[in-house]
């Protein structure tokens, strides 16, 4: 087999989030190292081995690994044809020092549950446009990694806070063109971020940023209906540019904006 490398790395416009790291390596092998931030760590074909605080570690299917920062680890491909990994770099403010104790006893986490937030979070971040997404997601996947590393005891689901929820949508409704980051919206709210998104999803069966973006694609529906033009409809309905726009067009209306927008001349006429 022929020894390969790609890796892909860039650092989001979201807070906490230090670098994403994607890579596909064969045959490479990491020294003994450290991080100053965290290592959310998804592996989507092959496995990692990896020694930490003495103990031999692995990620197999559906594990998300946590490696905490300031803790030495090496690693390496546990199978021949290598591993495929993604990799968020959190800083502390998305995990405090407290939680690095029960990381080292128990890195590798088996939620399918938080692999896939972790990986729909992945797939926002690679997108402009999509901050308030990929905020929401890393709240929520915040939430469950404190939840692991300090388990509570179990309890009802709590209530809908509609008091919340209600200010969100007027809000999201405000800031329709220009959008707002979830830690203004928290502080404008009065909310913790996590609860925020939580109280919104709970009360109206939907996510902020999907009702952001849901509200966007009706209103350019609209403009497409006046006659106007996919670029000019990006710029007028707070997408980050036209690719934005067809991206959350297509996945909601089920045909991109061109076609919806040929459409709409022809039968107009």
């Amino acid at each position: 087999m022929v020894a390969r490398q790609e890796v892909s790395a860039w650092r989001p416009r979201i807070a906490g989030v230090v670098e994403v790291f994607h890579a596909h390596f064969t045959e490479h092998a990491y020294p003994m190292h450290v991080h100053e931030a965290w290592t959310l760590l998804i592996v989507d074909d092959g496995a990692v081995r990896y020694d930490l605080n003495r103990h031999e570690r692995g990620t197999p299917h559906d594990t998300v690994s946590l490696l905490p920062p300031q803790v030495p680890h090496n690693g390496s491909p546990a199978t021949p044809q290598g591993f495929r990994k993604r990799v968020l770099y959190l800083d502390l403010s998305q995990l405090d020092e407290s939680f690095i104790g029960p990381a080292v006893d128990g890195p590798d986490l088996v939620d399918p549950l938080l692999r896939r937030r972790v990986g729909q979070l992945h797939t926002a971040l690679a997108s402009r446009g999509d901050e308030l997404e990929a905020e929401s997601r890393l709240a929520l996947i915040g939430e469950r990694l404190r939840g692991h590393l300090r388990p509570r005891l179990a309890a009802g689901p709590p209530a809908p806070d509609r008091r919340v929820a209600g200010s969100m949508r007027e809000l999201l409704d405000e800031r329709l063109l220009h959008g707002v980051s979830l830690a203004e919206a928290a502080k404008l709210v009065h909310a913790h971020p996590t609860h925020l998104v939580r109280a919104f999803s709970s009360a109206f069966g939907i996510a902020p940023h999907q009702y952001l973006m849901a509200r966007r694609v009706d209103r350019a529906r609209r403009l497409f209906l006046d006659g106007q033009s996919p670029g000019e409809v990006a710029a007028a309905t707070g997408f980050y540019d036209q690719s934005h726009l067809t991206r959350h067009f297509k996945r909601l209306v089920g045909i991109t904006p061109g076609r919806y927008a040929r459409m709409a001349t022809a039968l107009g006429r």
